[in-house]
């Protein structure tokens, strides 16, 4: 199936939740419905985010706080002290009941609705924004699914062997994405300071331990699809620092106080798992809702709730190099002694595990469930890895740094932050610096490089019109309308060639 896109268009001038300026922000959106997972891993990398099966992309220099996509490289990935205090204080919990006082100094995963999503879900009621296309009917599917295998099928074989061919470059490169992307990253300068060079490169010793370790999890019966329940694993030696997956799965006594599972549910009303906790889970998103971020009971209504975090546009799919849940989107439960505490709602993708949103019991905030459930999804993106080797990096939404509540996320290293114009990853400890000096910046510092994936020839790009599938050059003969080229070309610019060619773009 192809994914079905309805642009809509740049919105400016509403309400920013992280400034409070009451007119700063500047986005294009656009309706996604239905999209592969190669897709909207294509999106994210070109600085795009979907809320619900809202997908948007902030206009970078205009916008009144640029949200730059940041990403996590979780393979060498160290926990810091703060993140290991966290660890050890859910441990201590479950084991004997203890509960830390005082406050924690770390922020939540999100502390705000991710993204300004409640800005963009206001803009979505307020603004109008329908769809023109109300539903994919079973015909339509059906002729779509017809068009694209006819289409398919003198490039499948091709393209099957240039997938094969970078997947071998990726694994011989030890990278976690394409290999034309390899040589995007720099090594983070020395010299900084301390806090900017770490974790310093691992050896490959250390790694292939890590990976013994990952193999252990695996193996633990219990724990859902994944094999997520705390294995029984052997100590360290003397003097090496634990790793990420042991301070989490340290093992609890016979009689701990408390037992934490971790349950990794597909988004589907068809999934006996999903469709029997959905009214418990929807009960603790009103509570949070209401009590963390003072949402009024109608903002947190059923209809809000599965709008935007129990629908996806995303198509599941299992391939047999994947990881055995399969790509798409999932609701990561955290089961205390029976009940629901937490939720991580995220998309798992070929290349990463994004996160989309987290809610949680407020009632059990001094377990700073926010940089916990961080962590657990920082080591589930390692253990995904083990099967899925192109699968490596934590995406965790957008980093702003013109808002400091919004820094913390620049705290899980190494990272990266896309460059907004060549959309190229680069290390945070090198854009840091230009931030300090202008919220908007290139990160990019080759004033001759340019976006590799830009449109070069929208007449390529695949329109969606009366249930056919033709080339945006031959749609643009039968149309007149004012103002659809542009609306057209501005789409092609944002999406990148690649996408543009893949996806369909319905017009009416």
């Amino acid at each position: 199936m192809a994914s079905v896109v309805e642009y809509k268009g740049l919105k400016a001038g509403y309400h920013c939740g992280y400034c409070d300026s009451a007119a700063g922000k500047a986005s294009c959106g656009m309706w996604a419905h239905s999209m592969t997972v190669q897709d909207y891993q294509d999106l994210i990398d070109r600085g795009w985010r979907r809320s619900g099966r809202y997908v948007y992309k902030p206009v970078m220099n205009q916008t009144c706080c640029p949200q730059y996509t940041i990403r996590c490289r979780s393979l060498q990935f160290q926990p810091s002290k703060s993140h290991k205090k966290v660890l050890k204080k859910m441990l201590k919990f479950l084991a004997k009941g203890e509960i830390s006082k005082g406050n924690c100094e770390d922020e939540p995963m999100e502390p705000s609705m991710e993204d300004a999503v409640a800005g963009d879900m206001a803009l979505i009621n307020k603004l109008d924004l329908q769809c023109d296309l109300k539903k994919l009917g079973d015909n339509l599917k059906e002729s779509l699914e017809r068009e694209v295998k006819k289409k398919g099928k003198s490039t499948k074989k091709e393209e099957s062997n240039e997938f094969i061919q970078s997947q071998d470059k990726n694994e011989e490169l030890g990278s976690g994405e394409p290999s034309h992307a390899v040589d995007v990253h720099t090594a983070p300068k020395p010299g900084k300071g301390a806090d900017l060079s770490k974790p310093p490169c691992r050896k490959a010793k250390e790694i292939r331990k890590e990976r013994k370790r990952l193999k252990l999890m695996q193996q633990s019966p219990a724990g859902g699809p994944e094999g997520f329940q705390a294995p029984r694993e052997p100590k360290t030696k003397p003097n090496q620092p634990k790793s990420l997956e042991e301070l989490i799965f340290e093992s609890l006594p016979e009689d701990a106080s408390h037992k934490l599972e971790v349950r990794l549910v597909p988004v589907s009303f068809e999934d006996p798992e999903f469709k029997s906790s959905l009214s418990q889970s929807f009960s603790l998103y009103v509570k949070y809702q209401m009590a963390i971020h003072q949402d009024p009971p109608e903002e947190c209504g059923k209809t809000e709730f599965t709008g935007f975090l129990c629908t996806s546009p995303l198509e599941p799919e299992n391939p047999p190099n994947g990881p055995d849940c399969g790509y798409g989107s999932f609701h990561q439960q955290y089961w205390l002694d029976g009940k629901i505490i937490a939720v991580g709602v995220i998309d798992i993708l070929p290349y990463c595990v994004s996160s989309v949103y987290l809610y949680y019991d407020p009632d059990y905030s001094f377990l700073s469930l926010g940089v916990y459930s961080a962590l657990r999804e920082i080591a589930f993106t390692r253990q995904l890895h083990e099967k899925a080797s192109q699968l490596s990096y934590y995406y965790m939404g957008f980093y702003i740094h013109s808002c400091p509540k919004m820094r913390y996320k620049g705290h899980y290293r190494p990272s990266d932050l896309l460059c907004p114009e060549t959309y190229v990853w680069v290390p945070i400890e090198q854009c840091l610096p230009s931030l300090e000096n202008s919220k908007y910046c290139r990160f990019n510092q080759d004033p001759e490089a340019a976006d590799e994936g830009r449109s070069r020839d929208p007449d390529r790009l695949q329109v969606l019109y009366k249930k056919a599938i033709l080339p945006y050059g031959v749609f643009k003969q039968q149309q007149r309308e004012p103002g659809e080229e542009a609306a057209v070309l501005q789409y092609a610019s944002l999406v990148g060639q690649a996408c543009s060619e893949r996806m369909l773009l319905f017009r009416s």
